[in-house]
């Protein structure tokens, strides 16, 4: 009886021992099919997070050292090679000490993690490196917590970790991971703790740089309790760098915490820096990079700003412009090598935090007389030597309209060199009748300046006046054509750009001839005279030769001065925003020849400090007599017309044949005012240019006689 109850007794219990079996083995079962499941449908992504993988640009002056800017995540990729293994060895014994010997998960830490998500409890997490790389790497895995993303997390983990070495995961992890300081990746850090790179970090650097992973934003830098933290933090890796035999224990004896360095500001956009970035940006954009590329490809770019000239150019503007100039005037200013078109500096404005309108590259105003350098070079590029003489009375009347000479000032015949010399219009409209406007706008485009900001001005008889709309920069670069010979090479602001893989690509700084030799010399000799003794004597630099032109338009809405030397193109020019006309207090109205000669003088004597002193070459079509007058050499032969002046070595002052118009040949303007209808030459409105109104600070002996000086 006793045996069978017994027994009666165990057959329940048997029952459900095996039910139970049975369910756990369904259980077993089930979950091995829902892991499987899950691994098949959990593919490592085939993508990465932008983010993660993204580098900045780093954007440098032209000695492609000096960082101008940096763009986007501050990152930049190493390969583990250049990490050093202590350096590797810290962030391991810091993160996951099991790292090379663990299947990519850690199941005590998930198991925290997931009790952690399910209770709301903050647990100390044991993510290995493997996983903190699938959440920090991988697309489609948020960062929300959940039990299904741990999952997806645990599945990626595995399987990259089956599929990739453990150097591969660790050299991505260092490259990704946020180090505090806004550096991302290993190479980035080393640089905003230390300002070394990566391969030149101390063992005691690189225990610091693997506790900062914990704490970045409170590690970044720390103070007070913080500070204390941190050594707390750094002396818990140090200790685990021994337990896994990264250091000895004498070698951690020695190790001390390290100094930070100061963080670095942020560079900031204001001032010319904004300018200058923005400028890189757009050119990059005309490359055919694309923002995404800038701010994620990691891109290094040297550009061809002179941090030293840039400095120069503001100072200039800043040094010259008297206290009390209006808000609303502004100046530009853009230097150019007549080399390879390298834009060297340039000064963009006051400050670009309060105006993004770049005066040197935006700003496009009237050329004024700095324009006439085009119809000289179109008249001698069509044969026309600078001997050839035109009507300089004031005024001239085409097609019914009056054009003046500055103050009314009338030079009777005068030759190319004098007509530029003294800014005379009504010359420089007559040369334009003569030779055709079309040529003057074909050499204005050869040298630069853009055809649509000609096409609506070609055809007026004022255009060699400089009618037409140029910006600062377009000027400097079309003024190098003549100081490079003739050979115009394109104004452009960047060297080269070198992408992640380490290819460079370098601007093309091939120049092209719009200009023959003889005409770039010609034009540069009458520029010269400009500077020398004419309306631009405030631009001289005393130990060297300078050409360069003169501008102003109608009641000074815009005045210039452009002028260069054989190394340097540099161009001027002051506005208002409102267009009307640039007046300072103590000046009154300005002219090309007062502040903007100014400023242009204080920026090249600092430009040319310490610059070898080239000359131009010798004119082709003139021969220089003694007080500024001219004659051909005894030893040279050359056939002179009527209009040439006297072989005879004593200098005569000009008679009444400079103030006689020349005799009508069907070509000339006429010098009887025709009935007026009130209207512009060719239907253009009435010219609204005026050349230059400089009394040139020259002793009298050194003026023509007889050739009003006055205001031009």
């Amino acid at each position: 009886m006793g045996i069978g109850r017994k027994i009666a007794g165990l057959w329940p219990r048997r029952r459900f021992l095996r039910i139970a079996l049975i369910g756990f083995g369904a259980a077993a079962v089930a979950a091995i099919g829902a892991f499987a499941v899950i691994w098949v449908l959990t593919p490592i992504p085939d993508t990465t997070q932008e983010l993660a993988t993204a580098q900045g640009s780093v954007i440098y002056y032209r000695d492609g050292k000096t960082v101008l800017a940096n763009r986007g995540v501050d990152r930049k990729n190493v390969p583990l090679s250049e990490v050093p293994k202590v350096v590797r060895e810290a962030v391991i014994a810091a993160e996951n000490r099991t790292f090379y010997q663990d299947q990519g998960v850690s199941l005590s830490g998930t198991a925290r993690a997931m009790w952690s998500t399910l209770t709301g409890n903050q647990i100390q997490g044991g993510s290995t490196i493997t996983q903190q790389l699938v959440r920090n790497y991988y697309s489609g895995l948020s960062q929300e917590r959940s039990i299904m993303r741990k999952l997806k997390e645990i599945m990626i983990s595995l399987k990259v970790d089956r599929s990739k070495s453990k150097d591969w995961v660790l050299e991505q992890y260092l490259n990704t991971i946020y180090f505090g300081r806004g550096a991302h990746g290993i190479q980035a850090a080393a640089q905003a703790y230390f300002r070394v790179d990566v391969g030149r970090l101390t063992p005691a650097q690189g225990a610091y740089l693997a506790a900062v992973i914990q704490q970045p934003s409170n590690f970044a830098n720390p103070t007070g309790a913080m500070l204390t933290a941190a050594q707390a933090r750094w002396k818990s890796v140090v200790d685990g760098m021994v337990k896994i035999g990264a250091v000895t224990p004498a070698q951690a004896a020695q190790m001390t915490f390290p100094e930070l360095k100061k963080q670095k500001k942020p560079l900031s956009l204001s001032g010319q820096n904004g300018y200058m970035l923005a400028q890189v940006v757009g050119e990059l954009n005309r490359m055919g990079y694309s923002d995404e590329d800038i701010f994620q490809d990691g891109l290094k770019v040297t550009t061809t700003f002179d941090k030293k000239l840039m400095t120069a150019a503001s100072d200039a503007v800043a040094d010259v412009l008297p206290e009390g100039t209006p808000k609303k005037v502004r100046a530009g200013l853009a230097a150019v090598d007549p080399g390879n078109g390298e834009v060297v500096a340039f000064y963009g404005g006051r400050d670009y935090a309060q105006s993004e309108w770049n005066s040197a590259f935006d700003a496009k105003v009237q050329a004024g007389s700095t324009f006439k350098a085009y119809a000289l070079a179109a008249a001698l590029q069509d044969g026309v030597p600078l001997t050839q003489r035109y009507y300089g009375n004031s005024p001239m009347y085409v097609n019914g309209a009056a054009i003046p000479n500055s103050g009314g000032s009338s030079y009777g015949s005068v030759n190319m060199v004098q007509a530029t010399q003294y800014s005379v219009n009504t010359a420089f409209v007559d040369l334009g009748q003569q030779i055709g406007l079309d040529k003057i706008a074909a050499a204005a485009e050869a040298a630069g300046i853009p055809a649509d900001q000609l096409a609506q001005h070609r055809k007026a008889a004022t255009f060699p006046l400089g009618v037409a709309s140029v910006s600062a920069v377009q000027q400097a670069g079309a003024y190098a054509t003549f100081a490079a010979g003739g050979v115009h090479h394109d104004p452009h602001v960047i060297r080269s750009v070198t992408d992640a893989s380490g290819k460079t690509r370098k601007t093309d700084t091939t120049g092209r001839r719009v200009f023959t030799e003889d005409t770039a010399a010609d034009a540069t000799y009458a520029m010269e005279q400009v500077v020398t003794s004419g309306t631009g004597t405030g631009a001289r630099l005393y130990d060297r030769p300078v050409a360069g032109k003169t501008g102003t338009t109608d009641a000074s809405a815009a005045v210039w001065f452009t002028g260069y030397t054989p190394q340097l193109s540099v161009a001027v020019d002051m506005f208002r925003d409102d267009n009307l006309p640039v007046t300072i207090p103590g000046y009154g109205e300005l002219y090309g020849g007062t502040l903007p000669a100014q400023i242009w003088k204080a920026f090249m004597t600092t430009a040319m400090e310490g610059k070898p002193v080239k000359e131009f070459p010798d004119p082709v079509t003139y021969y220089r007599w003694d007080n500024d007058y001219y004659r051909p050499t005894d030893d040279e032969e050359r056939e002179y017309g009527s209009d040439e002046p006297s072989p005879d070595p004593t200098p005569t002052a000009p008679g009444d044949d400079w103030n006689t118009p020349p005799p009508g040949d069907g070509g000339r303007p006429e010098t009887t005012p025709p009935p007026s209808d009130g209207g512009g030459p060719n239907g253009e409105p009435p010219v609204t240019e005026q050349p230059d109104n400089q009394q040139p600070d020259l002793p009298d002996e050194n003026n023509p006689p007889d050739v009003p000086v006055g205001t031009r």
